[in-house]
């Protein structure tokens, strides 16, 4: 089985490891700032939309590319600066998981992640069966 898809979207920026903590009667409580609590919603709203009728159940490959805005880069070259691309898979796979891809992340078992300037920004997402 194979799923590939792009979504056309300017990707978000923010990450997973943007959670804040605070302190509850001296124990530390961790909550989303409303920006990351907005990039989460984008996604799966987005994700949605590529629903699959069965979730994966065995060990996946997923290739993902990032194409941001490219301002004044050339279109197709890598993007260098922050985010980093495990910080932006974190978060995209914990939103897959949640839009019913699979039962747990820990089934994608490889990865091929990119980011690029991109005259078309969004998120180009391949899922294989492994």
């Amino acid at each position: 089985m194979m799923t590939e898809f792009f979504m056309p979207m300017i990707p978000p920026t923010v990450t997973h490891q943007e959670k804040q903590v605070h302190v509850v009667k001296g124990k530390p409580v961790f909550y989303e700032p409303q920006d990351l609590l907005t990039a989460r919603t984008k996604l799966e709203a987005h994700l949605a939309r590529h629903k699959l009728e069965e979730k994966y159940v065995g060990p996946v490959e997923l290739v993902t590319k990032w194409c941001f805005p490219r301002g004044s880069h050339n279109d197709g070259e890598y993007r260098t600066s922050k985010p980093d691309t495990d910080n932006l898979q974190k978060l995209l796979k914990d939103c897959m998981t949640t839009v019913g891809f699979w039962k747990d992340d820990a089934l994608v078992v490889r990865e091929i992640a990119e980011k690029f300037w991109a005259e078309i920004p969004g998120i180009y997402i391949r899922v294989t069966e492994l």
